[in-house]
């Protein structure tokens, strides 16, 4: 059952995508349309989820679920898995690589592989000063107070 983000309950369960690329407006109207169809018929052992979604920066999707309603369960987070491959191969990006850092640059989100985000903390171009994204937080709580952090603050700490 689909409900607004904001309604769940801060310890809501979520999941982090990053794309490979950022996504067009005509894009996230489309994505955004397929993730109210997914979330509003997402159920585990037949019992529907309370879950919702967030866009950011036309680059992550968030997904998130209510769980004292109902548990996520293997099979529901299969489903979930299932539903982002499926829009990695509509829309042509990369939603399940956590091999990757994303920073902002400014005003700018910035995508990386690990290794040039070593690469560029070696290089004093990113400090521990840089927001990063914590794609590691669990829920809607975690992703308020330390999704996007100095990087000092997250698991990118260890390139500095």
């Amino acid at each position: 059952m689909y409900i607004p983000f904001e309604d769940l309950p801060v310890d809501s369960k979520i999941w982090i995508y990053q794309s490979s690329r950022k996504f067009s407006d005509d894009e996230i109207i489309s994505i955004e349309s397929n993730l109210v169809d997914f979330v509003s018929d997402w159920s585990a052992h037949n019992v529907s989820l309370e879950a919702s979604f967030l866009t950011k920066y036309n680059r992550f999707i968030v997904l998130a679920v209510n769980q004292n309603v109902q548990q996520a369960t293997g099979c529901s987070i299969d489903k979930s898995v299932a539903f982002i491959q499926n829009l990695e191969q509509q829309f042509n990006i990369d939603l399940l690589d956590k091999m990757n850092v994303t920073f902002k640059q400014g005003e700018f989100v910035t995508y990386k592989t690990l290794i040039d985000f070593k690469k560029l903390a070696k290089e004093k171009a990113v400090s521990e000063n840089t927001i990063v994204f914590n794609n590691l937080v669990n829920t809607i709580e975690e992703f308020n107070e330390s999704w996007e952090v100095p990087a000092n603050e997250s698991w990118h700490n260890r390139f500095f």
